[in-house]
């Protein structure tokens, strides 16, 4: 059966060299296999959800992990981008937020999880989820992010094109 993972997408207006358009937050996968890809090497801060929890609480709980910053209550709820499904069949249910404003995203703490390296050897190390985290305009992440999580990128600007005043 395919895991069920939940994420949290943050996102920036105004940001950038142009000093308009959005920007998301995206998390760099940790580890020796990942350490020196970039295309498809990036994800939304996200994981596996707990027996029962309940998919928005376990992205907000995963997005905190993941970045080590506690992240204040928004004064609007979070956007719902639905889910997409990765290759190997993982389910990603995301939701969408404004970053905070004042708090470095980008100065990851993140948790550590324990791998085999190198693969089929035995030998087990530690090493964390993510290793770094930043902002892309949103073409930027497309070519950079796991290919089916491009579509929440693709959500998001469109959910935030509709809601802006013309």
């Amino acid at each position: 059966m395919a895991t069920t993972s939940a994420g949290l997408l943050l996102y920036r207006r105004g940001a950038g060299d142009a000093g308009a358009g959005v920007e998301v937050l995206l998390a760099h996968m940790g580890g020796p296999f990942w350490a020196r890809k970039d295309a498809g090497a990036w994800t939304i801060p996200k994981g596996e959800l707990e027996e029962g929890e309940d998919p928005h609480d376990a992205a907000l709980r995963e997005a905190a992990e993941e970045l080590g910053v506690a992240l204040p209550a928004p004064p609007v709820p979070d956007l719902e981008l639905g889910e997409v499904r990765q290759r190997g069949g993982k389910r990603v249910l995301a939701w969408a937020r404004a970053a905070p404003p004042g708090v470095d995203l980008t100065d990851v703490r993140s948790n550590v999880v324990e791998v085999e390296w190198p693969p089929r050897s035995g030998r087990r190390i530690e090493v964390p989820e993510i290793d770094r985290a930043a902002w892309f305009a949103p073409d930027d992440a497309r070519r950079v992010i796991v290919s089916a999580q491009a579509e929440l990128v693709d959500r998001l600007v469109a959910r935030l094109a509709a809601s802006s005043p013309r």
